[in-house]
């Protein structure tokens, strides 16, 4: 994998490595971001515990964590990132940006902590195909 800067992604995504839904959203974002925009690294990975620790971000959280210009964002604010960057139609997901944080967050935090129990997880960590590594941070 290459060892790109933090300075020069565009925007960084940690994800749950081992989470099957989380692995199907990179995917996803794979694809929509057609302006390959984001990076990314697991939050196990040692890029992504070195990056937790940087930005001093909760281990314990249960999110994916957007990093854009020194800025971090977490829980449903990560998600409307992601979408911005996003092509269209789903772009307009950010627009869920209209609901009160708390609520967007409310609903966010229920589905993350059920989602190993919905949708199983893996044993260990997504490794990405040979056309995807440049995507991600080792």
């Amino acid at each position: 994998m290459r060892k790109l800067k933090e300075k020069e992604a565009g925007g960084i995504i940690l994800f749950d490595g081992v989470c099957n839904v989380c692995n199907t959203f990179v995917d996803f974002i794979l694809k929509k971001d057609t302006d390959e925009f984001y990076y990314f690294a697991s939050l196990q990975s040692e890029k992504g515990q070195q990056l937790l620790e940087k930005y001093q971000i909760n281990k314990e959280l249960d999110t994916v964590v957007v990093i854009e210009n020194h800025q971090v964002y977490l829980f449903s604010d990560s998600i409307i990132k992601i979408a911005e960057k996003l092509s269209k139609p789903w772009s307009y997901f950010r627009f869920i940006i209209i609901f009160p944080r708390p609520i967007r967050n409310f609903f966010y935090r229920v589905f993350a902590k059920r989602r190993y129990k919905l949708f199983g997880q893996k044993s260990s960590c997504r490794l990405p195909t040979k056309e995807e590594k440049r995507r991600f941070l080792s």
